[in-house]
């Protein structure tokens, strides 16, 4: 089994899904990081050789993946919510960000809906 940036790849899928399992990569992504490792991208997981492995290591090495990634992301959403703009409060009362109405739905955001008494009139 591959182990790549501390993630177990599926050993049955092709190397451009196998590598879109890392938090960060994509497919256009994972396209390049095999170009520029020599390895095709037809290739199961399972049929890598150990320099394979260590090229794909080497691509991935300028790329922010996993932990790393993951917490900037965080400080990102966290420096949004403190300097107080539009996205930070959003962020904070846990709404949609991006402009979508919330009278009917964003129900993903807001959570189960809770019952106002006396709202019939």
């Amino acid at each position: 089994m591959a182990r790549i940036a501390g993630i177990d790849l599926p050993k049955n899928k092709r190397g451009v899904i196998g590598l879109t399992y890392i938090y960060g990569i994509g497919r256009s992504t994972a396209v390049k990081v095999l170009e520029t490792a020599g390895v095709d991208e037809n290739i199961k997981v399972q049929d890598w050789n150990d320099d394979q492995l260590s090229a794909i290591r080497e691509a991935l090495n300028s790329i922010k993946v996993e932990g790393a990634l993951r917490s900037e992301v965080q400080l990102n959403i966290k420096r949004l919510m403190d300097i107080g703009c539009q996205r930070g409060i959003r962020h904070r009362a846990g709404l949609p960000l991006r402009g979508q109405r919330t009278k009917n739905n964003s129900r993903t955001r807001k959570g189960r809906r809770k019952t106002v008494a006396n709202k019939k009139k």
